[in-house]
């Protein structure tokens, strides 16, 4: 139950819900390990029908909607740190100075990113990540690959996410393993909170989940690395061939 980021599976399910019919071969070429991967998402399917959804359904009963919205916020304040790191990576230099004029004013005016000011002010917030960054610098991104509790990813990603990982405010700043659990628990279950209505839909949308998933994340990710312009031609990708 980790910080989720593009690598938490949850948030795939609202993903998958705007690009609906965008199955493709390719998408199937990419994914050698079906076999591995769909035993695992069974597998956090189940986690999640008995673990996660009714712990996010309890946090969002006890939970009122403004202490919600702050909690979420101040969770995306600390991703702006490896936002901007990603953008300095990719040499988005204008880019990653507002991320960092982003987490500096939602950390002090903002009360520690409970008060997103810095959007009003009109420093938009940005969706990077090392994967993305690896993406940027040529790296294929290998095979689709399901990983426990965290969901879709692949072979990049899946470093990427490490990648992440070692620069999180969470991870850096705080040296004591409750208080960081903790709040990696707290990040979980309020994401996965307010994906409650998105997942419900998913699941009656479509007739293979995995294969909607899998498809619909896999061109979010190229779309992303390409900054939503991805080339015409499939990537040539060494792990496949």
């Amino acid at each position: 139950m980790i910080e989720g980021r593009q690598f938490n599976w949850f948030w795939v399910a609202l993903l998958a819900l705007l690009v609906s019919g965008c199955a493709t071969s390719g998408a199937v070429e990419n994914d050698p390990w079906e076999a591995f991967n769909r035993p695992m998402y069974r597998f956090n399917e189940k986690l999640d029908e008995y673990v996660a959804k009714p712990l996010a359904r309890g946090y969002q009963a006890i939970t009122p909607a403004p202490v919600d919205r702050g909690i979420s916020r101040f969770f995306a304040n600390l991703d702006d740190v490896q936002i901007a790191l990603n953008n300095l990576l990719q040499f988005k230099f204008r880019d990653a100075l507002s991320d960092a004029g982003r987490f500096g004013l939602n950390s002090t005016i903002g009360i520690l990113g409970f008060l997103d000011v810095a959007t009003g002010m009109g420093l938009e917030k940005h969706e990077e990540d090392f994967g993305q960054t690896l993406g940027k610098w040529g790296f294929p991104s290998g095979p689709y690959l399901v990983l426990p509790v965290l969901g879709p990813s692949s072979v990049r990603d899946a470093v990427g996410f490490a990648g992440d990982w070692v620069v999180n405010p969470i991870f850096v700043q705080i040296d004591n393993a409750d208080v960081s659990w903790s709040l990696y628990g707290l990040r979980y279950v309020d994401r996965r909170a307010d994906l409650l209505k998105a997942s419900r839909i998913l699941q009656s949308a479509a007739l293979d989940p995995y294969s909607f998933i899998r498809d619909s994340y896999l061109q979010r990710r190229q779309s992303l690395v390409f900054d939503g312009s991805p080339p015409e031609t499939e990537e040539n990708d060494f792990f496949i061939e």
